[in-house]
């Protein structure tokens, strides 16, 4: 069998192909999505990749904005630059970004960078093209300095005098103190408490998860562990390809597809945000947890000691369903884009299924799979996902609205 970091690599790869296939891009924001997707992808903290992307595609969008005029919304506050290229622009943006927040991957940077300058050609357009782009990204990521996303890890473990407990800490215990894109404050759509240990939908989410959600589940069908497996993946490199469906249908307006993706990456951003906010807030437990545990006072449920899930719980509470909460945020972005018109076909390819390919007629066909994905995964209980599912529609919904289309 192969060694886990091989196959990972196997898979993004596989990815990477994708994206790079003939008619998978429409224009260089959606080329530069594409590739700021991958680059964001290898930080190992998905909270850290989505708020990466954010700042990167609202840089491109100021950068577009600024050259095209299509829209009054500025947050980079610049002057107006009619004639410079829009393609440097964009790349130079991309660039700005990616390199402040993740120095690291320069190479990777400049080398996506100097492929989307050649497409360019040298002159006055494109000189000023690229200083629009460094302008928007500097004035982007010195906007988010500050938002909260570097704090003083202070998270406290839960534990009576002198009992162990297990010493890893938890994920971004912070991230809900954050300060949004969009929401007016972090718990703005904060939902009620999770369901009662006594209650009649605790026990049926608790027998459905250990029944379907179980690494070795007699229950659970092939399609449904191919969903698992797909949505195991939690980086932006699985779900952007999504929005690039819609960003990248025939005859669609570059600055459009600018704003497209500016207002999907901050509704994500905020969605992490607000499950971050009331995962501490409840502090409610896993799966495994629960399980192996089973002192519920509830008469429906009974403990299995060795009960695992199918992949490895992440490293915070439960309550609500972060995964849904994401993909719920970017459904009702793409849905109010898509509007009354026919929706495009959706697709993605997930590396943690070796690069296979899903496909989803409608957005909410694509949130629902995501959804059950973390039952079968064995790390969330039926009710999360459905209340992070609910908080995420909110969260986009609200986005569009803050950033609407100007009159044509």
């Amino acid at each position: 069998m192969l060694d886990h970091r091989i196959r990972a690599w196997i898979g993004l790869l596989a990815v990477a192909m994708l994206a790079a296939a003939p008619g998978a891009h429409a224009d260089p924001v959606t080329d530069a999505n594409a590739k700021a997707a991958d680059i964001a992808s290898r930080h190992p903290a998905t909270p850290i990749a989505v708020r990466t992307m954010a700042i990167v595609q609202v840089s491109v969008f100021e950068a577009a904005n600024a050259i095209t005029g299509r829209y009054p919304v500025s947050r980079a506050k610049l002057a107006p630059a009619p004639g410079a290229s829009v393609e440097a622009a964009v790349a130079a943006a991309s660039r700005g970004a990616l390199l402040k927040l993740m120095p690291v991957q320069q190479p990777a940077i400049d080398a996506d960078y100097q492929a989307a300058l050649q497409a360019v050609p040298d002159g006055a357009p494109r000189t000023r093209g690229i200083a629009v782009g460094e302008q928007a990204a500097a004035a982007i990521v010195a906007l988010c300095a500050d938002d909260g996303a570097v704090a003083p890890d202070a998270y406290r473990p839960h534990a009576a005098p002198g009992v162990y407990v297990p010493t890893l800490l938890p994920a971004v215990p912070h991230w809900g103190k954050r300060r949004p894109w969009v929401l007016s404050r972090p718990d703005q759509f904060r939902p009620g408490p999770p369901p009662s240990l006594t209650s009649d939908t605790w026990a049926r989410d608790y027998n459905e998860i250990k029944t379907l959600g179980s690494k070795n589940s007699t229950q659970r069908t092939a399609e449904q562990t191919a969903i698992a497996k797909f949505w195991e993946a939690t980086a932006p490199v699985v779900y952007w390809p999504v929005a690039r469906s819609v960003s990248s249908a025939p005859g669609r307006d570059l600055t459009d597809n600018a704003r497209l993706l500016a207002v999907a990456a901050m509704a994500m951003d905020d969605a992490l945000v607000a499950v971050f906010d009331a995962k501490y807030t409840y502090n409610f437990w896993r799966p495994i947890t629960a399980i192996r545990n089973g002192h519920d006072g509830n008469d429906a449920t009974t403990r299995e000691a060795g009960w695992t899930p199918f992949i490895d719980t992440p490293m915070h509470p439960e309550y609500p369903c972060a995964h849904c909460i994401v993909s719920s945020s970017m459904g009702a972005v793409l849905a109010a884009e898509i509007g009354a018109g026919p929706a495009p076909r959706l697709s993605s390819a997930s590396p943690t299924a070796q690069g296979a390919v899903r496909t989803w007629a409608s957005v909410d066909e694509f949130t629902r799979e995501v959804a059950l994905a973390r039952i079968y995964d064995g790390v969330h209980y039926r009710n999360s996902t459905v209340v992070g599912s609910a908080m995420g529609k909110k969260i986009g919904e609200l986005a569009v609205q803050s950033f609407s289309k100007p009159a044509r």
